[in-house]
């Protein structure tokens, strides 16, 4: 009886990296207050579990990016 070939790829990707304010703000270089009050006007690409605000670092990359080349 012959086997059917077993696909060896993943069944998913690796999430890719996701930071909290705290680790957002030291990333950034900035104090967490001001993260919190870039979310508020929201002008930071973010999204919330519960109660707690998760930032995509591949998102917060290109966010920071385009605010360079807009000159803020």
């Amino acid at each position: 009886m012959k086997r059917k070939s077993i696909d060896k790829r993943p069944l998913y990707t690796l999430p890719s990296k996701v930071m909290t304010v705290r680790e957002v703000s030291a990333y950034l270089r900035v104090h967490p207050s001001t993260i919190y009050r870039l979310l508020k006007q929201q002008q930071i690409p973010a999204f919330q579990m519960g109660s707690d605000w998760r930032f995509n670092i591949e998102a917060i990359d290109s966010w920071r990016l385009k605010q360079e080349s807009a000159g803020g």
